[in-house]
């Protein structure tokens, strides 16, 4: 008897056990939403619960923001960059044999992410984790929109959301815990033991699918993506990087751009002259699939790009530890996930539009709100403008996801699920390397005016610099010369940290600014039509 044949019988003996796993059990359907659920999670934790362990890799690793940006870079990279193929390989080779080679890879590379001994080698890490989340996110939600009738998707994917949430808030939380109380090699260990578990649980529950028909993969398709993405990300997160004297017109940036429009050109073509496209650009013909990913893809840009600097504020200006900074996003994931369902109960029976618009103007409002922190911001004004953060980000996925999809048949959803997660972690890496570059700049320019305004024969300059002086007597002692060089220190010191402060505030500005944007094209969608299951099947 060949291990198949054990497998099957063995599945058919617990099938009779438990009848919830019999497809035609009503029951089945939400249990495949909760195995789904787990690799979610996973995928999402660990993009959050990095964003608090930055500045704890960045004194380890004796890396700036600039470098330390590209552990959250390259994972969004590879992610946006592998998700476009997941739907050829589950379609080849089966959607669940596809989602538990994310959970291996996934879980390997969280392994792996654990024993990095440099900052390279963490980056290289991360790029097997983000692979295996590239397949994780999109076959996950095709399982779900085809195990589910079009008119539950709305609250399939709003639950679905909810693992989203949960990995939101217990990602800082638990990853500043470990940080605090053992290493930071914890945050990547922590994801090994759930990831085993999903495996298990995906292997028993989920029913395998193929695809009738097997397209070829598009390997030029592919490799021309990933030049495009990676030449042009490069060439964003490194025009101001200290290592590059040249700035924007060095022969670096040049090349990277050049190989970026190379790369997409290439792309073009190939995608629309290929019989069988790595991405299906015909999806883009619907109206509301096109204006959603592109809402995503602005959301992203300005969220998520957004995001990671909040962290190392509070732990490098106001001196959180990484603990403190985590518990600080807890509500965030806790009142998304209370938010989601409703919304898409709400888009199932009205219009999808309405918690779309609610959310992203809520979400730009928290973004203006946080380009007023300062090194002496108080509790509330840090919490307020999470609270509302996750009410709006509740408001914003499902919708957007629900409408996006209304008309796409099962044949191509998951090539569609696929192309709304590409689009929303390309905006979001966009973001991280736009932003990153940014803030360099902005840090470098805010330093010279507060440099400038300095004046060594001014009063205030004299009575500062010997309140300092005194200061450092008091604490460490020494002669006048060092504690006139200590003074020194801790008046840079500040200006630095001001400099800093007042980039963050500009950064989030801008990001709010950009949200802003991403209203207008929602007004363009047109209300999803009702899609009856038999009509659904008619479209194949």
């Amino acid at each position: 008897m060949t291990g198949r044949e054990k497998w099957s019988r063995f599945h058919s003996r617990l099938t009779q056990r438990f009848p919830q796993l019999n497809p035609e059990n009503d029951v089945f359907r939400w249990l495949v939403l909760g195995t789904v659920m787990i690799g979610t999670f996973m995928a999402v934790l660990d993009a959050t619960i990095v964003n608090v362990a930055l500045a704890k890799l960045m004194a380890t690793f004796g890396v700036s923001v600039d470098m330390a940006e590209w552990i959250l870079t390259a994972y969004l990279l590879i992610f946006g960059v592998m998700l476009p193929s997941s739907g050829w390989v589950a379609d080849r080779f089966g959607y669940k044999r596809a989602y538990i080679t994310g959970l291996v890879l996934f879980t390997g590379g969280s392994f792996l992410c654990s024993l990095a001994w440099d900052i390279n080698i963490l980056i290289v890490f991360r790029v097997i984790q983000g692979a295996g989340a590239g397949f994780l996110m999109p076959v996950g939600m095709a399982i779900i929109t085809r195990e589910f009738p079009p008119e539950k998707r709305g609250v399939a994917l709003g639950f679905w959301s909810v693992s989203a949430s949960a990995s939101v808030s217990l990602g800082p939380t638990i990853g500043g815990y470990l940080i605090d109380r053992f290493s930071w090699q914890t945050i990547f260990d922590v994801n090994v033991p759930v990831g085993l578990l999903g495996m298990v649980i995906s292997m028993i529950v989920l029913r395998e699918f193929k695809s009738r028909e097997i397209r070829r993969f598009d390997l030029l398709g592919f490799i021309s993506l990933a030049t495009f993405l990676t030449a042009l990300l490069l060439a964003l997160s490194n025009g101001n990087s200290a290592w590059n004297t040249g700035g924007w017109s060095s022969n670096f940036i040049m090349t990277c751009f050049a190989f970026a429009v190379v790369g997409l050109l290439v792309f073009l073509i190939t995608e629309l002259s290929v019989r069988h496209p790595l991405i299906e650009l015909g999806l883009f013909k619907s109206l509301n699939f096109s204006l959603s990913n592109l809402v995503l893809f602005i959301f992203g840009l300005g969220m998520f790009g957004s995001n990671f600097l909040l962290p190392i504020y509070l732990q490098d200006s106001l001196g959180y530890t990484p603990f403190q900074a985590g518990l600080v996003f807890l509500p965030v994931g806790i009142l998304l996930g209370l938010t989601a369902p409703f919304a898409g109960i709400f888009s199932d029976k009205y219009n999808a539009k309405i918690p779309s618009v609610v959310g992203l103007v809520l979400l730009a409002v928290t973004l203006y709100q946080f380009s007023f922190l300062s090194q002496w911001s108080e509790y509330w004004q840090i919490m307020l403008p999470l609270y509302i953060r996750g009410v709006a980000m509740g408001l914003i996925f499902s919708p957007l996801t629900t409408i996006a999809i209304a008309e796409i048949t099962n044949q191509k959803m998951a090539q569609a699920s696929g192309l709304i997660n590409v689009i929303r972690q390309i905006g979001g890496s966009f973001g991280v390397a736009i932003f990153g570059t940014i803030l360099t700049r902005r840090i470098i320019y805010h330093a010279a005016i507060y440099g400038q305004q300095l004046n060594p024969n001014s009063p205030v300059y004299k009575q500062t610099v010997m309140h300092l002086q005194h200061f450092a007597s008091h604490v460490s002692g020494g002669t006048i010369h060092e504690t006139m060089v200590k003074a020194g220190i801790l008046l840079g010191s500040f200006i630095r940290n001001q400099a800093f402060i007042q980039s963050v505030d500009d950064v989030f500005l801008l990001a709010a600014i950009i949200l802003v944007a991403a209203i207008f094209p929602v007004f363009f969608l047109h209300k999803r039509r009702k899609i009856s299951g038999a009509k659904m099947e008619m479209m194949e």
